[in-house]
């Protein structure tokens, strides 16, 4: 199990486009790979619709839990993804 926290840089947020990065660079990972603002509302980085779901504007700060063998790789490709604004800026 692996965690870290990320801050929603980009300007629009995690909207379609960002959630649907999001949500192909999970899915390459076999680990369970879940996201939220606390640890009771987390949803899979896998789904696009539960991505949208949470309306993390610029500046949210979202929890990251990854369960599985490549845990700290998936965590990793997640955290860049924020780090790089989703390469939006």
């Amino acid at each position: 199990v692996a965690e870290a926290t990320v801050e929603v840089q980009n300007r629009l947020g995690l909207h379609l486009r960002a959630a649907s990065a999001l949500a192909q660079t999970a899915a390459q990972f076999s680990s369970k790979i879940m996201i939220g603002t606390g640890k009771d509302d987390l949803v899979s980085a896998k789904s696009m619709t539960s991505l949208m779901m949470l309306g993390a504007a610029q500046g949210s700060r979202l929890k990251l839990r990854a369960e599985g063998p490549d845990a700290k790789e998936a965590l990793k490709a997640v955290q860049q993804l924020f780090d790089e604004k989703f390469g939006e800026e």
